[in-house]
């Protein structure tokens, strides 16, 4: 992944090396990676006028095991550097317009397929562990993560009586949260590109006073990964304005669903409680209600 962080750079650091044929690819790829990232090995090399295989050396060369890679390595860039501006113009070359639910639901379907062949089980498990035995438990995402954060949070209130929400209205509020945690803690961070550097600082300075560190990000470029113990992937690419949060909101529902099977007992103690309350107080609407 770190072929991938630094693609555009190895590209220039390298150009006075290359062939007539690997500058042209070069320079359209530099110029154009958002549209690169969508062509085939074949159609990229029609464009700049070489063959194919002319392309797929130039991939090998840079590092890759092949055009796949390659290409992969475009996505993380796509991702990472385009605006929202430029994001929405994307948008028009990617999806079908006469079937835009057609599109946006079989990109969330791909992420979900990707993420789930891909998830680390080793360290979702080792990941569940942690949060079973830290004395705190601290979630933070910002901007569009925040809806994944507060989701997460939510339910982890209902397994556990040591969670706290980090305030991402500031980051001055966001450290004043933290300003206690240690080794004994956990902190789990939720970001995807465009990634929150107030979620980033956060983690960093939980990653000094030693806190196990739990990442929910999209790859292995994130650099989320730089301050976790522990990284979960989950896709979130979509040629929109909005973010793709459906695979890591699965990934998140996956851990709920593990921590509440090593808590059984206690959980079941907590709804059943909460459920006599809920029904005491009418929190939920019931068929008898509508009988009355």
């Amino acid at each position: 992944m770190e072929v991938a962080a630094d693609l555009l750079k190895k590209m220039e650091e390298s150009y006075k090396t290359f062939s007539k044929g690997q500058k042209r690819i070069a320079n359209y790829v530099c110029e154009n990676y958002d549209k690169a990232v969508n062509l085939t090995a074949a159609r990229l090399g029609s464009i700049v006028g070489v063959s194919e295989s002319t392309v797929v050396r130039f991939a090998t060369e840079l590092g890759f095991k092949g055009y796949p890679q390659f290409q992969k390595a475009l996505e993380e860039i796509v991702k990472n550097r385009l605006n929202s501006i430029q994001r929405m113009a994307l948008t028009n070359d990617r999806v079908d317009q006469g079937h835009i639910a057609d599109s946006i639901l079989r990109g969330d379907y791909e992420n979900i397929k990707q993420t789930l062949d891909e998830l680390n089980k080793e360290e979702f498990n080792n990941a569940v562990d942690a949060i079973c035995r830290a004395r705190r438990i601290y979630v933070v995402g910002g901007r569009s993560s925040e809806v994944l954060a507060r989701f997460f949070y939510y339910y982890l209130n209902y397994i556990f009586e040591n969670v706290k929400m980090v305030s991402t209205n500031s980051l001055a509020e966001s450290m004043e949260d933290v300003h206690r945690i240690n080794d004994q803690d956990v902190i789990i961070g939720i970001s995807f590109p465009r990634y929150s550097m107030d979620t980033v600082r956060v983690m960093e300075f939980c990653r000094r006073r030693r806190a196990v560190g739990i990442a929910l990000t999209d790859s292995a470029a994130s650099p989320m990964v730089e301050y976790a113990r522990y990284n979960l992937f989950a896709e979130s690419n979509m040629a929109s304005i909005a973010d793709s949060l459906v695979a890591p909101m699965s990934v998140i529902n996956a851990l709920i669903t593990a921590l509440s099977l090593k808590n059984k007992e206690k959980v079941t103690e907590t709804m059943r409680t909460l459920e006599n309350i809920w029904e005491e107080y009418g929190v939920y609407k019931t068929s008898q209600d509508e009988e009355e």
